[in-house]
């Protein structure tokens, strides 16, 4: 089958397109034919070198989040049948790339998968579960600390994380506030916040609001719009709040939830979450596609198709 593999650490140049062994289903198991895998800044920061708990040693394979059918069935294994459609997510936190979504087979956990539903297609399947799965368990730390009708505001809310924030924080009853990259206020006006903020705001001015989930994230601007003894979620690492504002920061790190990912991918079936395909390139375009997530400004995620 073919693959992409990072060959080393670096730009989109390492990422080469090779023939690679076919997997066979353990028990547990089955083996995907992958219709979809999405290219998130995880994979883009994964062949840099950049992730938590160190750069994985090259040779990998990028890759969390596949849509396609089950081709095999490992023995014993009676959760899927040869056939069925599949979404889910390859725990690349715990795989560190053995294996990963970027090749035309892998063998699955059946606990990484949930069925698909007949009336959502492969692509923007493959959107769904690391960035909603984050959106809701991120919310989950904030919940705590707010009730309905607290103000929240949202960054990056025109990206995959902040667009299905938005969404459910809305649905949860919260006034959100919801930062547009310039040029998509549309979009994310109609993911239902109380207010869209353009990107060039100064967040400062737009606060004090209750609570921040910085899914960009932009650290310090962030943190200057939450109100004294707020709280503050990050998707990644940011630079500490004074401490005499008394602001609680949490960062939100991905764990993998199939009852929740299996609700979450109903909701989107459904027509009740929003999620959007900016691109679908060959999975042999993978560089390709990683010099346009580099570049910004993609509205929506780019989804590699294999043949």
């Amino acid at each position: 089958m073919l693959g992409v593999i990072a060959a080393a650490l670096g730009g989109p140049e390492v990422l080469q397109v090779t023939e690679l062994p076919e997997p066979e289903a353990r028990p547990g198991q089955v083996v995907v034919r992958i219709r979809a895998v999405c290219v998130h800044p995880a994979d883009v920061a994964a062949t840099t070198g950049q992730i938590p708990r160190g750069p994985v040693r090259p040779p990998f394979l990028p890759g969390w989040d596949i849509a396609g059918e089950v081709a095999s069935v490992g023995a014993g294994t009676a959760d899927f049948q040869v056939g069925d459609r599949v979404v889910g997510m390859i725990p690349w936190y715990l795989t560190r790339g053995a294996p990963g979504g970027y090749a035309e087979f892998v063998a699955a956990d059946v606990d990484w998968l949930v069925p698909l539903p007949d009336g959502l297609d492969f692509a923007p399947a493959a959107t769904v579960p690391l960035n909603a799965q984050t959106a809701h368990q991120g919310l989950a730390l904030l919940s705590s600390d707010l009730l309905p009708g607290d103000s929240l505001l949202v960054t990056g809310a025109s990206g995959g994380v902040g667009g299905f924030v938005t969404q459910l924080a809305a649905q949860g009853g919260y006034r959100v506030l919801a930062q547009a990259t310039t040029g998509d206020e549309e979009w994310v006006r109609g993911l239902g916040p109380q207010e869209v903020v353009p990107r060039s705001a100064a967040l400062a001015r737009v606060g004090p609001v209750a609570a921040v989930f910085d899914a960009v994230p932009l650290g310090e601007a962030a943190g200057a719009a939450v109100q004294d003894r707020g709280v503050v979620v990050a998707t990644r690492p940011t630079p500490a709040i004074d401490s005499r504002r008394g602001v609680r920061q949490d960062l939100q790190l991905i764990k993998h939830d199939r009852k929740l990912l299996a609700e979450l991918v109903e909701q989107v079936a459904a027509g009740k979450l929003r999620t959007r395909v900016a691109a679908t390139m060959p999975l042999t375009e993978a560089a390709d596609a990683h010099r346009r997530v580099l570049a910004g400004g993609v509205p929506g995620k780019i989804v590699l198709t294999p043949a």
